[in-house]
């Protein structure tokens, strides 16, 4: 019984890692969007959140399954209070993508995004797009390696997003105000979606490592309460 329900616990974990999966792909449609002005994929962006939305009530519905028929450890226990906590990250990560999509319609035929400024968002696209991959990566298993690519990426993310505020108020600056809003609002949406994923890898993997450890020491195990 305890196995099956810790197979249970692992699926639910891999079902997480590839929400963040189906997120990387969702910020790289939306930045291709953006950066190409196109409006078809954009829509193709904002029509398949759903799946996202449709995912994370998968796996809300599962988690109360979980606790529902089965006694949950400590450190089990500890396992599904992470994901249930993360798992609305990862949508919000979803969102984010798509906020980048919304703003290609609404702006469509003009371009959302100021020409000079395509190379530090396809940078910070890069960038956003790697930590989700690596968070999924680093729900699935604990890794220091990880880790640390994902808290670099977290610092030249805020960089990145602290650095634009003074290129669009400059004096140099010749795209208007509207258009220097436009790429505060979207730096946000990166710099948001980058925080996202590295709170849900630090969350899992850490609880993930305690679960490894306390399966590789014998003894009693006991239930809370």
């Amino acid at each position: 019984m305890r196995d099956l329900f810790h197979h249970q616990l692992d699926v639910l974990v891999l079902q997480l890692a590839h929400m963040c999966d189906l997120t990387a792909v969702a910020m790289r449609r939306a930045t291709d969007a953006l950066l190409d002005n196109d409006l078809q994929l954009a829509e193709q962006v904002i029509a398949d959140d759903v799946s996202l939305d449709e995912a994370r009530d998968r796996v809300e519905h599962d988690v109360q399954m979980l606790l529902a028929l089965q006694s949950p450890v400590a450190t089990d226990l500890r396992t599904i209070l992470s994901v249930t906590l993360s798992v609305e990250r990862v949508e919000r990560m979803g969102d984010l993508a798509e906020h980048v999509a919304l703003a290609v319609r609404r702006r469509h035929p003009e371009t959302v995004l100021a020409p000079p400024l395509h190379a530090r968002f396809e940078q910070m696209a890069e960038i956003a797009i790697r930590s989700a991959v690596t968070a999924g990566w680093a729900v699935r298993g604990p890794n220091p390696m990880l880790r640390q690519q994902l808290t670099a990426d977290d610092q030249a993310m805020n960089d990145l997003h602290r650095s634009l505020f003074a290129v669009i108020s400059c004096g140099e600056w010749r795209h208007g105000v509207a258009a220097g809003v436009e790429a505060a609002l979207l730096s946000r949406y990166y710099e948001r979606f980058t925080d996202h994923a590295v709170s849900v890898a630090r969350k899992v993997s850490a609880v993930s490592l305690r679960r490894e450890c306390q399966a590789a020491v014998p003894g009693p195990v006991h239930s809370l309460g």
